[in-house]
């Protein structure tokens, strides 16, 4: 083999090995082409992934959000319903009171005189029946005692024929009274519309048969129905 055909034969093996060789870089740069788009689509579908979780957790923050909003203002809207029911229940209840110092007053053309004298006697004998005392002190308004002192004896009376007792001693206490009626002078001092107050000589039991105590526990027992017949099921509930 002469020097040109060694020669050839290494320029034939250098273009087989370069040919090797850029088909070799050819298919790695084709693979690494390949890896790279794959791997930068999972870059790009993990950060979709990431905005879609970031979105849906900030929506749900929102949705939250609205219904606590939605909420608070829902809880406003019935505390103000509330407060105004209990506002006309109460101006109802004052209403209530203003009638029975009517029923309460003193005067010679006070129709309700008459009427009044025989809630007290009734009053009277309910306590006595409840306390069954022996002997009991009463007190009343000044303005009531006149009345009080002139249907006494038929209040006992009354009282023992109901409870087949004798006639208990009542000391009408004269150093001592109730409240008087509500006075525009001083609108914030304690007042009585009516009635009586009973207690053991010992001061252990007490019976409070007031206008305004009874007024209370008829408000307080009436106060479902009262609402329910204001307000309907909306007031009741």
């Amino acid at each position: 083999m002469n020097d040109a055909d060694v020669s050839k034969q290494i320029e034939q093996m250098v273009r087989f090995i370069r040919q090797e060789a850029e088909e070799k870089a050819n298919e790695i740069s084709v693979s690494a082409e390949e890896e790279f788009n794959i791997e930068k689509l999972q870059l790009v579908e993990a950060e979709k992934k990431k905005i879609r979780q970031e979105y849906e957790k900030k929506e749900k923050q929102v949705d939250v959000r609205r219904k606590i909003d939605y909420s608070m203002q829902l809880n406003a809207s019935r505390i103000k319903v509330l407060q105004a029911q209990d506002d006309i229940v109460s101006a109802m209840k004052e209403e209530a009171a203003k009638q029975l110092l009517k029923v309460s007053e003193h005067g010679f053309f006070n129709h309700h005189h008459h009427q009044y004298k025989h809630l007290l006697k009734h009053l009277i004998v309910q306590c006595l029946l409840r306390l069954k005392e022996p002997s009991v002190l009463l007190r009343c308004r000044k303005e009531d005692l006149h009345i009080v002192e002139s249907m006494l004896d038929d209040a006992t009376e009354e009282y023992c024929e109901k409870a087949k007792v004798h006639a208990p001693e009542i000391i009408v206490d004269k150093d001592v009274f109730l409240p008087p009626a509500p006075s525009d002078d001083d609108p914030h001092a304690p007042y009585c519309a009516g009635g009586v107050v009973l207690a053991s000589r010992d001061g252990k039991i007490v019976c409070e048969n007031t206008l305004d105590a009874r007024l209370e526990v008829a408000f307080r027992k009436k106060l479902p129905e009262i609402r329910k017949s204001l307000f309907g099921r909306v007031g009741a509930a």
